[in-house]
């Protein structure tokens, strides 16, 4: 039991670290001169690592608790699920952002951002799937078994 929430407080940890250094890592991987400025100016790196945070936390949390199949506990449901949230995340992040930088000509910055933003997504997948898959019933051995 103590290594289950050994698993998820890291989990939560590293999503919080994530949230707090967001426009360092987000500049690590994307940055274009104009369009990172306005993103830092009107704070729009806090709607998009929340939202990528979320999605990845919540597809996890529909995968081992929602879905929670015995027909659905192979490592291919699983890539498959991390494949949906890796692509769903940044379409939503682009609606939003799209919709805030309007009348700015930025169509092909913001869709490079969120090519980028497909790491974030995987990767926090990934954190959110190890630390709550020890709770589930029937898919806690996915992906790598115990």
């Amino acid at each position: 039991m103590r290594d289950k929430v050994i698993f998820l407080v890291a989990g939560i940890i590293i999503s919080v670290l994530f949230f707090i250094f967001k426009v360092t890592l987000y500049d690590a991987l994307y940055y274009s001169n104009g369009f990172s400025n306005d993103l830092g100016n009107i704070d729009e790196y806090t709607s998009v690592a929340a939202i990528t945070i979320a999605m990845a936390w919540g597809g996890a949390a529909i995968y081992y608790y929602a879905i929670n199949s015995v027909k659905f506990d192979r490592w291919y449901h699983w890539l498959a699920t991390l494949g949906v949230v890796a692509v769903l995340t940044p379409v939503v992040d682009y609606f939003v952002t799209s919709s805030i930088l309007e009348g700015k000509d930025y169509g092909s910055a913001i869709v490079s951002f969120e090519l980028h933003n497909i790491v974030f997504a995987a990767l926090m997948f990934i954190i959110a799937s190890f630390s709550m898959r020890w709770w589930s019933s029937n898919c806690r051995h996915t992906p790598i078994p115990q």
